[in-house]
């Protein structure tokens, strides 16, 4: 009993240990950080409960250790070994990482500024413009816009099924980066089936508390030899937070102007039809 009782505390001595060793590990790492702050921020972690990680009074999640690991760029084993071994490892690294170019910290302040405007915009909603391949005809597609390690992205689908174009049966998948800036919303993505085109849309935000449709403008190029790059209105029609995915893309795909399972607004919103002597294409503000 005395035998199994020491190992049973050698045991605790060494996890103990590996706590400690893990927490001034974390402590040089942040050093190499903007600050403890940034850090919390960029991995959507709890400031109260990071602290405690700092004073070896807390272990973190898996899910929280590989987000500390991806973002400093050590290994899970790593950052529970001895302290000066760490701090060679870690120098190590950051002398042979590549430096980051002048314009990353600013694009990095951007996501992170945009993040709080944005979860409000988190969900899915269908997309209609007037379609880039098919011209004449409305398209409807589906997104997702969503948070991943406290950054906005979206992913966005075009599923051409049997609607008014029978012939018309394939897909397009887009993802993407969004982002927040005085008053407007940026989206940028690019199709990842084919990897031939990148799309940017900017729309307005939503003047009411409850989102129902964003519009803005949309520029890309066609999925045809030509190529043409081209700009539409765009909107947006908010969905939910969640939804049942089937059916939503079941209802997505290229629709006649004068359909009827498209809202005459919604046709209103996006029709592309210029004022006589406009100097710009202007989109239509919801």
């Amino acid at each position: 009993m005395a035998r199994a009782k020491g190992t049973m505390g050698a045991a605790e001595d060494s996890a103990s240990e590996m706590q400690r060793s893990f927490s001034e590990n974390l402590r040089l790492a942040c050093s190499y950080a903007p600050s403890v702050s940034e850090v919390c921020r960029r991995l959507d972690i709890n400031r109260t409960q990071f602290n405690r990680y700092l004073r070896a009074a807390a272990r973190p999640s898996p899910n929280i250790l590989n987000r500390l690991c991806d973002y400093f760029g050590v290994e899970a084993t790593e950052f529970h070994l001895p302290p000066p071994q760490f701090a060679r490892i870690i120098a190590l690294k950051r002398h042979t990482s590549k430096p980051r170019p002048p314009y990353a910290d600013a694009i990095d302040k951007l996501r992170a500024a945009s993040l709080p405007t944005l979860r409000g915009y988190v969900g899915y909603y269908y997309v209609y413009y007037y379609s880039m391949s098919s011209p004449g005809m409305i398209l409807r597609g589906l997104m997702h816009l969503f948070t991943h390690d406290n950054e906005v992205y979206y992913r966005r689908i075009e599923h051409f099924s049997n609607q008014e174009r029978t012939d018309a049966a394939f897909k397009c998948r887009y993802s993407g980066a969004a982002l927040f800036l005085e008053d407007r919303i940026f989206l940028i993505d690019s199709e990842t089936l084919t990897s031939n085109e990148i799309t940017q849309t900017i729309l307005f935000p939503s003047r009411r508390n409850k989102i129902a449709r964003l519009t803005g403008l949309i520029m890309g190029v066609s999925s045809g030899n030509q190529r043409r790059i081209a700009c539409s209105r765009v909107l947006l029609e908010w969905l939910g937070a969640e939804i049942d995915i089937r059916p939503a893309l079941a209802n997505c795909g290229l629709f006649a102007p004068d359909a009827p399972s498209i809202p005459r607004s919604i046709r209103d919103m996006i029709d592309n039809t210029m004022p006589p002597g406009a100097p710009l294409f202007y989109p239509v503000d919801a």
